[in-house]
């Protein structure tokens, strides 16, 4: 079972959708008349952030020609935890058909993705624009759609849950250490996770069949009344004969746009007649 190889990037999906919510924030420095002197877009990188703090605290010395550029974000990917309160049934599937035929997956198992978002600035009205552009949006949580699924067209909105907010003050030593104000927030995101995709899987039902009795209570002696079926309809000429009838019935697929054929047989003394009716919807 274990062992066949399939690997459909949700992680990375989810790990790369999360930092796109973050990666368009600006600040604006003003002057004494309320004009706009400076527009500058926060850098956003993937890392954590005692490693840009040990870069701060190896370049103190602000003559030097290269230092790390502040204000800046950096995310993180922190856990991956099995969340049961989102789980459903096992033995239900997804399935998607197209000219390579039907195919098959079981339904996502749910996973919650711990992310870490820090915000590291030198003046704390740096700071203040970009905590103010971030939290309105969560309430406490935001929803994107991804594409976890490409090759069946399977999009699932993904909350992101903001969980809590912690803020430090990094500024110790002398005057010649630069300093570090840092916003630490943490974040959840709700995402599933798909086992591997079956292909030109058989047994896709067209036909419905349901058989109506006179006894409810005993239905291995009561008397059949009625039968309904059910198939699909053909709304466009798939065969190319410039006729749309039922020889085209037999084409229809799942993502088509297609009516229903219903039809009533009732029975009387062993025999049966069978008015039919058909509807489009």
């Amino acid at each position: 079972m274990l062992g066949t190889y399939y690997y459909h990037e949700i992680i990375r999906k989810t790990i790369i959708g999360f930092g796109t919510l973050f990666n368009n924030i600006n600040i604006k420095h003003k002057d004494d008349n309320s004009n706009v002197v400076s527009d500058l877009k926060v850098p956003l990188n993937y890392g954590p952030s005692q490693k840009f703090l040990a870069r701060i605290t190896e370049q103190g010395d602000l003559n030097r020609s290269y230092q790390i550029t502040l204000p800046r974000m950096s995310f993180e990917h922190t856990s991956i935890v099995y969340d049961s309160s989102r789980k459903a049934g096992v033995t239900q599937s997804f399935k998607s058909s197209g000219q390579n035929g039907i195919k098959k997956v079981y339904m996502p198992v749910p996973y919650n993705i711990g992310f870490e978002l820090n915000i590291l600035c030198k003046l704390n009205d740096d700071a203040l624009q970009i905590v103010e552009q971030i939290l309105p949006y969560f309430q406490p949580s935001f929803s994107i759609t991804l594409d976890l699924l490409e090759s069946i067209g399977e999009k699932k909105d993904i909350q992101i849950v903001l969980d809590s907010i912690n803020f430090q003050d990094d500024y110790e030593g002398d005057f010649s250490t630069r300093r570090a104000l840092i916003y630490t927030l943490q974040f959840t995101a709700k995402t599933y996770l798909f086992g591997p995709v079956a292909e030109n899987v058989e047994g896709l039902i067209k036909k419905v069949q349901v058989d109506i009795n006179t006894n409810t209570t005993n239905t291995q002696n009561s008397k059949r009344e009625v039968r309904y079926t059910a198939t699909p309809k053909a709304l466009k000429d798939y065969n190319n004969d410039s006729v749309i009838n039922s020889s085209d019935d037999p084409f229809v697929l799942p993502g088509d746009d297609f009516g229903f054929n219903e039809g009533w047989e009732f029975f009387q003394d062993s025999k049966s007649y069978s008015p039919t009716q058909q509807t489009d919807i």
